[in-house]
């Protein structure tokens, strides 16, 4: 894919949350071979120390940082740490998130707090830090990665599906806001499908850590999403959505299942609950 050259990421200063595995993890070297300078941030110390290793590598010039995006003062610190630090910031990449939840009647309130706090908070706590420095950059850009269940809903995990709507409804006021305050900043909300990373294994694991009962169905349940629809490489993700902000997309699905998901809930919005729930009633175990 050509790339615009008023959109490129060469020598740009780049933002990428939960930096440390999966689709963060692969933005980063996407970004460092493209000519980006990266601040990296994730709560595991070790795999992103592993990442910056492997973006500075490439020839990217790496900050780092330990940063819970759910702390709202460590996050406003950290935009104005990475500012002085290179001087300027282009574009930040929400992209930290967790899994899991179970369904309403099950969920307690830790459920809520901890996805809520990430995925949607996350989200807000890193647009609302960078954004002025995005602004005074002349050319910023905010990407906010949802999913394919802020597209379609899905029973079991409303906590996830709640915050991954929410952000898709945030991301798509700030890009009006930005249009009517006439601000030098693109805004992209991030749609990707089954993506192969660890985040169902990981969110099974926080449930078993914290004492849950674990079931036979959560565990079949996990062993289904990454054996039947964690499948595309997060690298091949990662390179879709940094074509995406390359591209000036306002919007960007990553994968087919996203985009047919899309279709799906277009088509019709009012009957895709019943047909989501007969397919996951016909795999229960």
């Amino acid at each position: 894919m050509s790339r615009s050259a008023k959109h490129s990421v060469r020598s740009k200063v780049a933002v990428v949350t939960g930096a440390g595995s999966g689709i963060g993890r692969e933005l980063a070297f996407q970004l460092a071979r493209r000519g980006a300078r990266l601040a990296l941030s994730d709560v595991a110390e070790v795999g992103l120390a592993e990442t910056a290793a492997r973006a500075r590598a490439l020839g990217a010039q790496v900050h780092t940082a330990r940063l819970d995006v759910t702390d709202r003062a460590a996050v406003l610190a950290y935009a104005d740490t990475v500012a002085g630090h290179f001087g300027v910031v282009h574009q930040v990449y929400n992209n930290a998130g967790v899994a899991g939840g179970t369904s309403v009647e099950d969920s307690d309130w830790a459920d809520y707090d901890r996805i809520l706090g990430v995925n949607l908070f996350g989200v807000l706590h890193g647009t609302k830090a960078f954004l002025p420095h995005l602004i005074a950059s002349g050319d910023g850009h905010v990407v906010n990665v949802s999913s394919l269940n802020g597209l379609m809903a899905q029973a079991g995990i409303n906590a996830y599906s709640a915050s991954k709507f929410a952000v898709r409804g945030f991301t798509e006021a700030l890009r009006q806001e930005m249009l009517l305050a006439g601000h030098p900043v693109q805004v992209t909300v991030v749609h990707p499908g089954g993506v192969r990373t660890n985040i169902a294994t990981a969110a099974l694991e926080v449930s078993r850590q914290r004492g849950d009962a674990i079931t036979a169905e959560d565990e079949a349940r996990t062993r289904f999403y990454n054996e039947k629809l964690l499948r595309m490489p997060a690298e091949q993700a990662a390179r879709i959505v940094v074509d995406g902000v390359e591209a000036g997309r306002a919007r960007v699905l990553v994968g087919n299942d996203a985009k047919v998901v899309d279709l799906l809930v277009r088509l019709a919005p009012a009957t895709y609950p019943r047909i989501a729930a007969r397919l996951q009633r016909g795999r229960r175990p």
